[in-house]
């Protein structure tokens, strides 16, 4: 009997290969680990607050969310904007601003606004991912600083299986090395080899305590207070704003992965119903997690199983397998970060910079620029979107003509293009009222638009100067909307 509609649709979307789900995200629960460890000391909190934040974070996201196969837990931009809160008044105002931030992207999500997206260009999101990539890579230098011959050679044999048994595997055709993700065996494998020889190596318990119970129910420990909300509001909103921006950027860039598309305005009222509940148990909030989630697609993460496993295995690791996790050299975690950022980063962008307009380049390299300098994805994702906009402004200014000519006894001028606040002054300008004074004017705004009050007041100067030097004027061609707007403003 043939399966209803609803459970191949659920299947597809949840999990269309068990196995393959189950194993993407393992390999994106080893990606998180060094991550969230070392964003909880950025944030000034305890390892266990930003590890209990990522497991609730991606059971929630894995229902509530609208892209399937994306990783969301504890991440960096957010811990950067949440550290003076912390510093300041402790980790229960933390807590309080994450319910309050992810109210803010309930509401966000509900109005619709997730299509703002939009509104970033290419430029800006290969910048995004770019920078990500870099910034992925940077964060394990500090694990390399003063590293034995032990550390180096572990890495390199790390990367040598990762890299190496898929290729090994298509070449003599063994499925076992191509089934199991290659992450996986570094890390068993180096872990098993670390404790036999009992090499001098870090290990995972070195990063900090790990959480040694379930995480609980607890509302934040807060006088309710406007005093409160005073302390509160400015954080969240920027712990929202950060989160939107990289959670929609980050299912953008899992959507192009995959070919499919997704609902960004329910992705942004599903990261608010999960940093309300990790706020609820005790964690920070979070958002998209774009290298893990590259992870998780590389090795085969295509439903919402691999997001919801991803952090069902991650408490697994950190509360049950505390003991074998903690004997988890770093080098290995460090070595799947390094294949993760090697995955992220767009490798075509280097040769597109040359082919590509110097315009769009320049939106890129300074998105990248801006997000190294700061640590900050969400600031340079703003300064690319900026950037776009002023350069596509003054683009779309530069297009605006203005020709003049006679006709018989009347001076006529065709007006083409787009007039708005930074062409109005060209408009302006472009007549030459000296030359037709005294004569019948005719102004040709067929192929023109009129955008704004700044465009129409414009128009109306013109008109006006060319009447104070004796002419008659005839405006033709006005379409529509241009028309509706004159007559609002009674010009």
């Amino acid at each position: 009997m043939n399966p209803s509609p609803l459970l191949t649709r659920l299947r597809a979307e949840w999990a269309p290969s068990v196995p393959r789900e189950l194993l993407a995200g393992a390999v994106a629960t080893f990606a998180l680990i060094p991550e969230v460890i070392a964003f909880s000391f950025v944030a000034g909190v305890d390892p266990a607050v930003g590890l209990y934040a990522s497991f609730i974070i991606s059971i929630v996201i894995a229902v509530f969310g609208a892209r399937p196969a994306m990783i969301s837990a504890a991440a960096g931009s957010v811990a950067l904007v949440a550290a003076p809160l912390v510093a300041s008044h402790g980790l229960q105002y933390l807590l309080a601003a994450g319910l309050l931030a992810g109210a803010m992207q309930i509401a966000f999500g509900l109005c619709k606004m997730g299509s703002l997206v939009r509104f970033v260009s290419s430029s800006v999101r290969t910048g995004f991912v770019n920078a990500l990539a870099i910034l992925i890579f940077s964060a394990q230098l500090p694990h390399l600083q003063g590293g034995n011959t032990a550390t180096w050679a572990m890495l390199a044999l790390g990367l040598a299986l990762i890299y190496g048994l898929p290729w090994l595997g298509q070449r003599l055709q063994l499925k076992a090395l191509t089934a199991i993700p290659s992450p996986l065996i570094c890390v068993l494998l180096l872990t098993l080899l670390s404790s036999f020889m009992g090499l001098p190596l870090k290990t995972v318990a070195d990063l900090g305590q790990l959480p040694d119970s379930l995480p609980f129910f607890a509302l934040p420990e807060i006088p309710a207070s406007l005093e409160t909300l005073r302390i509160i509001a400015l954080p969240a909103l920027a712990i929202a704003m950060v989160g939107l921006l990289e959670s929609v950027l980050t299912a953008a860039v899992v959507d192009d992965l995959t070919g499919t598309p997704s609902n960004k305005s329910r992705e942004c009222t599903g990261l608010g119903v999960a940093n309300v509940a990790a706020s609820l148990f005790g964690g920070i909030a979070g958002c998209g997690m774009i290298g893990q989630a590259v992870g998780n697609v590389k090795y085969g993460g295509r439903g919402r199983l691999s997001t919801l496993f991803a952090g069902v295995f991650l408490l697994i690791l950190m509360v049950a397998l505390k003991p074998w996790v903690s004997q988890v050299p770093v080098i290995a975690l460090v070595a799947i970060m390094v294949m993760v950022s090697v995955s992220t980063f767009d490798w075509k962008s280097l040769g597109n910079l040359v082919r590509y307009p110097h315009l769009s380049s320049s939106v890129m390299l300074v998105t990248v620029v801006i997000t190294i300098a700061t640590h900050n994805l969400a600031m340079g994702v703003i300064a690319g979107v900026l950037l776009s906009g002023v350069l596509f402004t003054f683009k779309v200014a530069n297009m605006l003509k203005v020709q003049g000519h006679f006709q018989q006894d009347t001076y006529i001028w065709t007006v083409t293009g787009q007039v708005f606040f930074a062409s109005a002054d060209a408009l302006i300008e472009a007549f030459d009222v000296l030359a037709a004074a005294g004569k019948p004017v005719r102004i040709d705004v067929s192929a023109a638009h009129f955008w704004d009050i700044t465009a129409v007041g414009a128009l109306d100067k013109v008109m006006e100067r060319l009447r104070q030097h004796g002419c008659s004027v005839e405006l033709i061609g006005l379409d529509d909307s241009s028309l509706r707007l004159i007559e609002r403003l009674k010009v």
